[in-house]
């Protein structure tokens, strides 16, 4: 509950700003900017080190993965059918495959499950949402938010690897078996830290309940998606193929997690439908403290 007042504080906090004059209209980019280029890339570098891998965690390795491709294939059906544009596609592709699994999965997997229940979730952020946004995010970016129509493989390879939290990512890697120096450490923890505030209140700045109806549709049929459809997908599919334990349930409740707040960064700052982003984080978090302790009786 405490991580969901403070994030609930920051969007606030950005509302309230939007009304003060001495802030222009591009505060917004300004502190999408800072996350991307500082904030999400010292988590990179923080975070990956950290990983363990063994293989009797592989379903919360795994499960993210599998909701992902899921999420994507449903988003494209609805896309042709119901005719978006690249932009508003580009959003739902990037914010809806990926959850808040860290900053709110962590603290609400403690609360309904536990603090031995935590090692899994970290797994599930950490193998999935965290890999999949410097990677799967990279791609989705290059693609959609170039404003091409047809971008070119050359393009889309450039704005990949020239994207910091995947330099970062590769960075992280290639460093894991040297230990930072404590100042290090130190420094990149501190700048991982602004990451919720300035993203948050970033999105508080340009979020608008007043939504036009293809928005409030697109914002309906994402969210659908997210808390409701892709948790229950992966619940039956576990059912169908026997798999179970708290590692199993851990796995289902995160990928009943709302949009991640850094995705929704990457999605403002190119232009993927800013005011759609916006709600989709924002509104997704509050609606999320109905959806999952539902899921959690379906659960347990």
């Amino acid at each position: 509950m405490e991580n969901f007042i403070i994030t609930i504080s920051f969007l606030l906090i950005g509302m309230a700003l939007k009304r003060i004059p001495d802030f222009s209209d591009e505060t917004g980019n300004v502190l999408n900017l800072f996350v991307i280029y500082i904030s999400l890339p010292a988590l990179v570098l923080i975070k990956i080190p950290e990983l363990v891998f063994t293989k009797n965690l592989l379903v919360p390795a795994i499960m993210p993965w599998g909701v992902l491709l899921l999420s994507i294939v449903l988003i494209l059906i609805l896309s042709k059918i119901l005719k978006w544009d690249r932009p508003t596609t580009g959003c739902l592709l990037l914010l809806i495959p990926l959850g808040n699994t860290s900053f709110l999965g962590i603290p609400m997997v403690k609360a309904f499950f536990g603090d031995n229940a935590i090692p899994y979730a970290l797994l599930y952020d950490q193998l999935g949402s965290f890999l999949a946004l410097a990677t799967y995010g990279s791609l989705i970016i290059a693609l959609y938010g170039t404003g091409e129509s047809k971008p070119t493989i050359e393009s889309v390879v450039k704005k990949v690897i020239s994207f910091p939290p995947f330099i970062a990512l590769v960075l992280a890697f290639i460093l894991k078996t040297f230990p930072y120096p404590p100042i290090a450490v130190s420094l990149l923890k501190m700048l991982a830290a602004t990451l919720v505030p300035l993203v948050m209140i970033a999105v508080g700045f340009q979020l608008t309940l007043r939504l036009s109806r293809n928005v409030t549709s697109q914002l309906c049929i994402g969210l659908s998606i997210k808390l409701i459809a892709a948790p229950l997908a992966a619940l039956i599919f576990c059912k169908i193929i026997g798999l179970e334990g708290e590692a199993v349930q851990v796995s289902i409740f995160e990928a009943g997690m709302p949009p991640m707040v850094s995705a929704g960064a990457l999605a403002i700052l190119a232009n993927l439908s800013p005011v759609l982003t916006a709600a989709l984080v924002g509104i997704g978090i509050v609606l999320s403290f109905a959806t999952l302790p539902i899921l959690h009786q379906l659960l347990v």
